[in-house]
């Protein structure tokens, strides 16, 4: 066997190799049609969806820990260093204390609370669920647990 035999033997291999993309067998691609049709129109949808979810979990608005004090608070004072008492929140008029929703006695007196009505502004009574005036019914339902941030008290004690 001489140069030139295997230098044909050779040339005749990628020939033979390139006649199978250059002249495909037809009927051999037509039974390859559903996947080339999975390949190219569900495969790019797939990942367009992949990719949307990846980028709305990566930009989605996140909760952020709220210290929710479910206790009375104090009013704030205005110039004359009278309560001021946000609208429709309970309050005490004698302790000057704000209360979250829902409370309607007064830890401090055993008084009943009073509501400022956020519609029109008068006050009532926060036993009275329904403003007398404009009519607005303010029920208050049961809060679930507040939110606390998960952090060990200082000193290494833990809440129990």
């Amino acid at each position: 066997m001489s140069i030139n035999d295997a230098l044909q033997g050779l040339w005749n291999g990628v020939l033979d190799l390139l006649s199978l993309f250059v002249l495909p067998d037809w009927n051999e691609l037509i039974k390859l049609l559903p996947l080339f049709i999975l390949l190219g129109i569900l495969g790019p949808a797939i990942t367009a969806l992949m990719v949307g979810v990846f980028v709305y979990q990566v930009r989605k608005p996140r909760v952020k820990d709220v210290f929710v004090d479910e206790g009375p608070r104090r009013a704030a004072r205005d110039e004359q260093n009278e309560p001021i008492h946000p609208p429709g929140l309970p309050y005490c008029r004698r302790d000057a204390l704000i209360y979250p929703s829902g409370v309607q006695r007064c830890d401090v007196c055993r008084e009943e609370l009073a509501v400022t009505c956020p519609m029109c502004g008068v006050g009532r009574s926060a036993l009275v669920d329904t403003c007398g005036n404009c009519g607005l019914v303010l029920k208050i339902e049961e809060r679930a647990v507040a939110l606390r941030p998960g952090r060990p008290r200082s000193g290494g004690a833990a809440a129990a």
